[in-house]
């Protein structure tokens, strides 16, 4: 299956301030996640974003923040953001067939998160190198789990070509120009 555009939205877990500098390989995950949330922007995918516990981890990363409109970032305490109400009715608004996963931590609000909206029938793509945990062994146990499940894993540039889904128009020489050097 494809991801196409009209279909899809980003779903931006937890990338928060006090937790971001714990993950492994941080700089780099918050880095090819402002890369996506750039090109979903561009080519006007709905983002929705989540925030757990952020008087204890704080708000999400500015990198971040910045390239999400403020009323699209929900607070919650559910480790899955389906199950949270804010966040989870966000997503029924939104009524998505595909959910894009980018996010913190993979083994735990990703994970869960991932099997709810499968559970739900919906075709859930989690972005490799744009989800982490505190250890690489977590996030390659949860990889490992969520491919089992029949989720796909999938890299921040197969999304960005399968939203734009062909070449030769403004569009993708925009994109190309600016982010598939």
């Amino acid at each position: 299956m494809l991801i196409h555009p009209d279909r899809s939205c980003l779903l931006v877990i937890d990338i928060q301030e006090r937790l971001a500098p714990a993950i492994d390989q941080s700089e780099s995950l918050v880095s090819n996640c402002c890369w996506l949330l750039d090109v979903a922007n561009r080519l006007h995918i709905p983002v929705i974003a989540t925030e757990q516990y952020p008087r204890g981890l704080g708000a999400t990363a500015e990198a971040i923040a910045s390239r999400i409109p403020a009323e699209q970032i929900f607070e919650k305490i559910h480790f899955s953001a389906v199950n949270d109400p804010s966040s989870g009715s966000a997503l029924v608004a939104l009524k998505p067939d595909q959910v894009i996963i980018i996010g913190m931590e993979s083994h735990v609000c990703v994970l869960q998160s991932a099997m709810e909206l499968k559970q739900q029938a919906r075709e859930v793509f989690v972005v490799e190198d744009c989800v982490g945990s505190r250890t690489a062994a977590d996030k390659a146990a949860a990889l490992t789990r969520m491919r089992q499940c029949g989720i796909q894993v999938v890299t921040r540039e197969m999304v960005a070509f399968e939203w734009l889904r062909k070449a030769g128009d403004d569009r993708f020489r925009n994109i190309s120009r600016e982010f598939l050097r």
